[in-house]
Parts: C-alpha cells; sequence; structure tokens
C-alpha cells in the first residue's frame, strides 16, 4: 500500500513497526464465504458489527426484538467523554457510523479537559437521543449489505465439526431458524436480566423490553465461564418542574468540533445547542438515602452482581464517600421536543418513593415530577479471557462476542468491539487476515487487550489512563493513525482514504513551513521553536501569517499541529518504548511452562500466571500482581525450555 503524506516525523517511525503475522484461530469453513453474518442485538455493539460486515464484503442479518429501538441509547443520551471520546473517534476512523450519527444529532458539543495536555483532551456531545436513534437506523437500513430482522432469539444452533461443538445460526422464539457460518452476540444488558427498583423486580433488560433466557445456558453448555454484572440507569423528570433558575447553565463550546472527519463543517452543527445545569446533593438527601439503605437491592441482597466502580450508584456514593457533604448532579435535556430531563448522577435501584422523597431534597428539584423511576438492570455476561484478539470464542469456531456481554459498560466501548468483531468475522469468512489493532496503535486496542489478558471482574469503562501510549493516540491524529489501517481491510471508502491523504499533506506542508518560516519578533527563531513554548499556540502563531492560508487547515488540525510540535521529543521517547518492548510483546511464553517450577517467583505472581495462562511476556507484563522481576525470571526460563532438546 502506498504511503500517506507525513505529517510528522513520528508517523513513518510507527508505521515501520513490524506487526508479526497473524491468523485466525479456527480454520474457514468451507462454502461458508457466501454465507451471511449472523448479529443478534441492535444496540450500539450490533450495529457497528452488521455495518463493519457489510463494508468488508459480507452480507449481515441484524436481529433486534424491536426494528424500531435500533440504535437506542438506553441511558446517558450522550456520546464521548474522556476515554470514549477517543473511542468514538477511532470508531468514526475506521468507517464506523457512531461519529456521523452524533454529529448529525448533538444538541451540545464540549471539548473536555482543554486546560489539560492534548493527549488527555477528549470530546463529548449531547444527544437529541430520539433523533440519534432515528439516525442511527437510517444508517442501517441505507446499507445494502444490512438485513434487518425483527425477532426474539431463544437458542443458538451448534453443530459437532471435526469433535468439537461449533455455532452454525440461532433459532428465533417463534421457530424460525436463522443459519450462518459466524454468529455474533451483541445482547448488550439482555442476558437472563431481571430490572429492580427497591424490593420490585422485572425479567427485562430495558423498560418496556424482554430478557433473553436461552443463550446463557447455551453458552455454558459450550463450555464458557458466565457471571453476573449489574448496571443502573437515573430518574427522568419532567422539566417543567425544575426550578431551572436555581441552577448553574453549563454551555457547549462557542465553536464545537465534530466528531467524524466525514461531517461538512458548513453544516454543523445541524441543531439547536441548549444548555445543561448542575445542582448538589446535600445532607438531607444523603439522610434519607442512608436511612434506606437497606431497601437497595445492591445493599439487602437482592443483586449480587458486581457494579460499575467508576459510575457508582447515588446510594454507593453515599456509602462509601460518608464524609463528603454533596454529590454534583447534572440535568441534561434527552431531546429538543420532549420534556424529559436525564438526571446524570442519581442512577438508583431504591424504591419509587424513596426516590421522589431524596430527589426533592436537591436545589432546584422540590417540585420534581417523575416521568420515570431509575432501576438497575442485573445480566449475564462471559468472561472475556475466553476470547482472542478478534473477539471470537477461542474454542468455539463461528462465535464472536461484542461489547457488554465481554463485561464492560457504556456505548462507545460497545460500538468499538461490534466493528472489529464484525470486521474479524467477515475476514475470517473469506480467508483473510484478521484486523487486529495493538496497544500502541488505538484506544480500541487497548480495550480489546485488557478484556482478554486482565479479564476485568467489573464493568469495565475506558479511561485515558488504561493506555500506556496515549501521547501517540490522541483524538487529533485518529485519521492518520487509523484510515491506513483500515483501508486493508476495506473498512473505510476511497474517498475517506483520499480525504485523510489530503490532511496529512496539508499538515505535513504546514509542519514544513514552521520549520522554515522565521519570527523577527522572538530572536528570529523558526516558527516551530516558537510554538515549542508552552505560552505560544498554534492559533495564535499562524493567524498573521499568510503563508498558511491556503492549507485550509481545519481547527482540529491547528490543533493537532501545536501537539505535534509541543509533544514531538515524548512522542519520539513513547515511539523508542514501543520497538523496544515489541520483542517481549511477541515472545511467547511455552505451554509447558510450570509457573512453579520457577524458582524466586513471588506466590502473587505464581498464582497469577497459573489462573491467566499468558501467552507472551507482554500479556504477562500487564496482568494485575505481576511485576518487573517475575517477568525476567519467566524470560529466562522461557528461553531455558526453547533451548532444551525435545524430549522423545
Amino acid at each position: 500500500m502506498e504511503r500517506m503524506a507525513a505529517s510528522s516525523c513520528n508517523d513513518a517511525t510507527l508505521e515501520s513497526l513490524t506487526r508479526a503475522s497473524r491468523s485466525h484461530p479456527h480454520p474457514q469453513p468451507a462454502g461458508a464465504a457466501s454465507g451471511p453474518i449472523l448479529v443478534v442485538g441492535g444496540g450500539h455493539a450490533g450495529v457497528e458489527a452488521a455495518l463493519a460486515a457489510a463494508r468488508v464484503g459480507c452480507e449481515a442479518w441484524l436481529v433486534s426484538f424491536r426494528a424500531d429501538r435500533i440504535g437506542e441509547m438506553s441511558c446517558n443520551p450522550a456520546i464521548g467523554g474522556l476515554g470514549k471520546g477517543q473511542l468514538a473517534r477511532e470508531v468514526d476512523a475506521l468507517g464506523g457510523a457512531m461519529g456521523l450519527a452524533i454529529d448529525r444529532t448533538g444538541i451540545q458539543f464540549k471539548m473536555l479537559n482543554t486546560a489539560k495536555g492534548f493527549a488527555v483532551r477528549a470530546p463529548r456531545a449531547q444527544a437529541d437521543r430520539h433523533r440519534y436513534r432515528e439516525e442511527v437506523t437510517a444508517q442501517v437500513r441505507s446499507s445494502s449489505g444490512v438485513r434487518v430482522i425483527e425477532g426474539a432469539v431463544a437458542k443458538l444452533l451448534v453443530e459437532e465439526e471435526s469433535g468439537r461443538p461449533r455455532v452454525c445460526g440461532v433459532e428465533l422464539e417463534d421457530g424460525r431458524e436463522l443459519r450462518a457460518p459466524a454468529t455474533i452476540l451483541t445482547t448488550g444488558t439482555f442476558l437472563a436480566a431481571i430490572m429492580h427498583t427497591g424490593e420490585s423486580q422485572a425479567a427485562g433488560g430495558r423498560v418496556g423490553e424482554a430478557t433473553v433466557s436461552g443463550l446463557s445456558a447455551d453458552l455454558r453448555r459450550l463450555g464458557l465461564r458466565t457471571g453476573r454484572l449489574k448496571t443502573g440507569t437515573p430518574p427522568r423528570l419532567a422539566a417543567d418542574s425544575i426550578d431551572w433558575d436555581q441552577l448553574s447553565p453549563q454551555f457547549g463550546d462557542s465553536q464545537p468540533e465534530p466528531f467524524s472527519y466525514r461531517t461538512d463543517r458548513a453544516d454543523f452543527p445541524q441543531l439547536e445547542q441548549i444548555a445543561c445545569h448542575i445542582t448538589h446533593t446535600n445532607p438531607r438527601t444523603h439522610a434519607i438515602i442512608a436511612q434506606n439503605i437497606h431497601r437497595a437491592p445492591m445493599y439487602n441482597g437482592s443483586i449480587g452482581g458486581i457494579g460499575p466502580r467508576y459510575c457508582p450508584s447515588v446510594e454507593d456514593k453515599i456509602m462509601r464517600f460518608a464524609d463528603r457533604d454533596s454529590h454534583q448532579l447534572f440535568l441534561e435535556p434527552e431531546s429538543l421536543e420532549t420534556d424529559v430531563i436525564y438526571a446524570n448522577g442519581v442512577s438508583t435501584s431504591l424504591p419509587a418513593d424513596i426516590q421522589e422523597q431524596f430527589v426533592r431534597t436537591v436545589e432546584g428539584l422540590e417540585r420534581a415530577r417523575f416521568l420515570r423511576h431509575g432501576y438497575a438492570v442485573e445480566y449475564d455476561f462471559c468472561e472475556p479471557d475466553q476470547l482472542d484478539p478478534t473477539l471470537a470464542v477461542a474454542k468455539v469456531p463461528g462465535l464472536y462476542l461484542a461489547g457488554q456481554i465481554n463485561g464492560t459498560s457504556g456505548y462507545e466501548e460497545a460500538a468499538a468491539q461490534g466493528l472489529l468483531a464484525g470486521a474479524n468475522a467477515a475476514l475470517w469468512l473469506q480467508g483473510r487476515e484478521p484486523f487486529v489493532l495493538e496497544r500502541h496503535e488505538a484506544y480500541a486496542g487497548v480495550l480489546v487487550d485488557d478484556l482478554i489478558v486482565t479479564n476485568p471482574t467489573e464493568p469495565y469503562r475506558m479511561f485515558t489512563s488504561r493506555a500506556e501510549y496515549r501521547l501517540l493516540l490522541r483524538q487529533d491524529n485518529t485519521d492518520r493513525r487509523l484510515v491506513p489501517r483500515a483501508r486493508e481491510a476495506g473498512l473505510v471508502s476511497q474517498a475517506d482514504v483520499e480525504r485523510t491523504a489530503s490532511r496529512a499533506e496539508r499538515l505535513a506542508t504546514a509542519h514544513g513551513l514552521l520549520r522554515t518560516l522565521r519570527d523577527p519578533s522572538r530572536d528570529h527563531r523558526t516558527l516551530e521553536e516558537c510554538l515549542r513554548r508552552p505560552d505560544v499556540t498554534a492559533h495564535a502563531l499562524i493567524e498573521s501569517r499568510p503563508e498558511f492560508t491556503s492549507l485550509d487547515l481545519e481547527p482540529d488540525l491547528i490543533t493537532a499541529l501545536e501537539a505535534d510540535v509541543k509533544y514531538s521529543g515524548y512522542v519520539e521517547r513513547q515511539v523508542r518504548d514501543v520497538q523496544r518492548l515489541e520483542r517481549q510483546e511477541r515472545t511467547e511464553i511455552p505451554d509447558d511452562l510450570d509457573p512453579a517450577s520457577i524458582l524466586g517467583l513471588r506466590a502473587e505472581a505464581r498464582e497469577t500466571l497459573i489462573a491467566a495462562k499468558p501467552k507472551t511476556l507482554g500479556q504477562a507484563s500487564r496482568l494485575a500482581g505481576i511485576q518487573p522481576p517475575d517477568v525476567a525470571l519467566i524470560a529466562v526460563h522461557a528461553e531455558r525450555l526453547r533451548r532444551e532438546p525435545s524430549k522423545p
């Protein structure tokens, strides 16, 4: 593949990093290349899986409870955030639907962490949730390679192949059989799901929708380990019952940035931009919750699933942080055309009457009218260390898992997994190399690697702190990083490739100008030298220089230009780190290496290795409880085993 125009000295170095050849874990099924890929679930993972499979060249059948709820925002009506915004940008650079959908339906756009370094800045947008669903549905319907099938899945269809089970489709509750050589489960919070509001329980993964009851047992019969997780959602309040004058308004950016590189800036944003509002809990709020904590399902034993550490319920906040007098709440409109306010920060499963009592102690919410009470959802998931890097189930050919079934939380994490699973299922059927992103290439690579190596035991949420190479994985360079990789798999169009090449070429030209032009007001230093100063911004430096005018640099390219220059030394150091760790990442641990035989290995490390069975030194190094000296010992013993003559 011809190389796109370089935008900085580091791009060429990163592209030159050697990728070990990978192969799919299972042989291609005979005659299956013409068969469909079956995607179970029409949420964010399912949508991206079906569309990705279609872009790669396979037909996809998307099965959903309700065809009118495809792309539904079940909880927070927003896309992006710290770590999540980077994932959403990556989904877009890989040709996904999420970026375009939020750009067309966003009602407040904001770049977070602008007072901090470029590596931790992240876009976030409030959505009109109804328009978002309609936009995603339209993208699915307009894809010639995707067929939508309305129905509830009753069980997996399994056949024996070479002495082991192979998934070959599903049976719906109405008796229809849908046979396919590859099946992707993106069941979200619907596997054996139970909704809790106080002592009240109901089957279902979302209000108004049923549960998926049979698949969990099918998965366990296939030998997969499952567990229980919990998530929750806050009350929805009527806008006309809130005293807005008591609350602090929070506005979006005056010059918002789109998520998608394909969005026409001349037509962005498309919708009216609104303000959200902030209020706070208080000691009276906390007292009511504490007095009734025995009625909260998480505290009285009704829920056994583990809840999200980084998105706790309001009762969790009160009990875990008893020394705090208040917690911040965001009141976010769900749509431009409805009266519904999402009470962000008040996720709860307390009884309805208790919810009404404590919410009405909050300033501005004294007369709050409830349109829907909060509730918790408990559901099954599969432990993700049973997957390979393509998100295929390692020991069951034809089966892929993506989204919350893998123990993650959030729309963005689900979308990234769905896209990768859909692409890899299609590539497998076509007999092509898999599409696997490494940790230094994408947050999506960090996500998958974390899941299959560390096997999280609580709902996984992406943060910038999870990426050790986050200087390389900035939100401002996503297209430069991933469009060339996406092109290899057929995930993006030629227009996408040309757009990215044009942006990279203009950025490279701008870098050249920075290196050659000088500023007479700053001792005739080059503009690049000036830009390295912390008090100098690219916007201010180049706005008066006519040489840059013809480049027509979009605001995000100017940001990328500044980040490239200011971070150049740090980025080069991270590139060297990546190169140095390449050998460790690829060094395999022999299957017959017994951790118990390694003298000097700490007991915690030994137990971790026995349980996790890492395949490489790189995987071992990322396991909780493994320290650098442990990796050194493993490396010595692995090399010794490799040098031993094979036994007869």
